[in-house]
């Protein structure tokens, strides 16, 4: 029973791993505006740059994971 609940949350295809990079930007985004707010000048900017270069990090990890797990090169 907790392999199939399992399977339901495991990225199969290069198209569900895109939308959850989608997702990860999107959120990642939100809180560099709640950054910027927080903490106006360079700081905030420097705190909202480092948030979508972690989603760029994760979403490499998460294509290569993918790609791997299918056979290709």
């Amino acid at each position: 029973m907790f392999a199939r609940v399992a399977r339901l949350f495991t990225i199969k295809t290069k198209f569900e791993a895109f939308l959850v990079i989608y997702g990860l930007g999107m959120g990642a985004v939100e809180r560099g505006f709640h950054y910027m707010q927080l903490y106006p000048g360079v700081g905030g900017k420097l705190l909202f740059a480092c948030c979508p270069v972690a989603v760029f990090m994760a979403g490499g990890r998460i294509l290569h994971s993918v790609e791997v797990t299918r056979g290709a090169p």
